[in-house]
């Protein structure tokens, strides 16, 4: 195939066109209701969660996922640190307090009930090259099966870690995590684990209700709650938030910065872009490459007559 000066022109602008636009996509996946007040989500007080896994078996029954092989009535299975997988949505850990003071409240383990976030702006949904994955106007983080491509990009970007793969399933593998029983909140249900809680650690609501809850609580209950709401602010804003007793690191929950991931990367590629400065590099590098390779003294023979043709 001959490469010409013609060829070079069309490769660099079509490149160049390719980035820009890869920009503009990045940019659209940016939640644009997702961080409001108005969206639903969860408050898990943690300091009343028992531990006694009835969100488990309730999540597990409304999505049909495999049935565990220990019941869910089993406790011990609380003495180690599990995690969400494509057969469980959500799983509850227990947690021994570092230090006991005097309060009577220290002296038990903490529980805490784990699941997607869904996340006001979903580092997942700005990795999904392929739009499988879509932040709902009405706060969850929806998956469709149909689009995806298995890259697994929304596992690495997760900074929950959440999303889980279905190793086994070689033919028809899924991404699994929580839905926020989309399809139920939108006919106007609860979340399966919401809705079973005998002691009421879950409450389903809009974020801005929830939040004001949240508020009340510390402040009828000093010295109860640390001050600090996870999820009101973590990587810009969570459907899911929690109060705890103990300070949230100690109890399994990342220190995370109050930035959106999405919003990080998407700075670094519009400062990239800004005044077209990828595309000159990329044509100063191309240029470069052809220059060396003696690509522009090779043209200069392009239009020589061979014997006995035409010119």
């Amino acid at each position: 195939m001959k490469f010409n000066r013609r060829h070079f022109f069309k490769i660099s602008g079509v490149a160049s066109t390719t980035a820009l636009v890869g920009v503009k996509a990045k940019s659209d996946t940016g939640a644009s209701s997702g961080g409001t007040t108005d969206t639903f989500g969860c408050l898990v007080d943690t300091s009343l969660c028992v531990g006694c896994r009835k969100c488990e078996q309730a999540c597990n029954e409304r999505h049909k996922l495999p049935k565990p092989g220990v019941s869910f009535d089993e406790m011990t299975v609380l003495e180690n640190q599990r995690r969400m997988d494509e057969t469980s949505y959500t799983v509850v850990n227990k947690y021994y307090p570092e230090n006991i003071g005097s309060l009577t409240w220290r002296t038990r383990p903490v529980f805490v009930k784990f699941q997607c976030m869904h996340c006001n702006d979903p580092s997942c949904v700005s990795a999904c090259i392929v739009g499988a994955l879509t932040k709902e106007s009405n706060g969850a983080v929806t998956y469709d099966v149909d689009k995806c491509i298995g890259c697994r990009y929304c596992m690495v970007a997760c900074p929950f870690q959440v999303p889980a793969y279905e190793y086994g399933e070689p033919l028809t593998p899924h991404v699994r995590k929580c839905t926020f029983c989309f399809e139920t909140v939108k006919q106007g249900g609860f979340p399966a684990c919401a809705q079973v809680c005998p002691r009421e650690a879950i409450v389903f609501g809009k974020k801005g209700d929830l939040l004001k809850l949240a508020r009340w609580r510390m402040k009828r209950n000093p010295g109860k709650y640390v001050d600090h709401i996870y999820g009101e602010h973590e990587v810009g804003g969570t459907s899911w938030i929690y109060l705890a007793s103990e300070p949230f690191k100690t109890i399994g929950f990342p220190e995370l910065s109050h930035k959106a991931p999405p919003r990080l990367t998407e700075a670094i590629q519009h400062t990239l872009f800004q005044f077209f400065a990828a595309p000159i590099g990329l044509f100063a590098a191309l240029g470069g490459v052809m220059y060396f390779s003696n690509f522009f003294r090779d043209q200069k023979g392009e239009e020589t007559v061979e014997p006995g043709g035409t010119p």
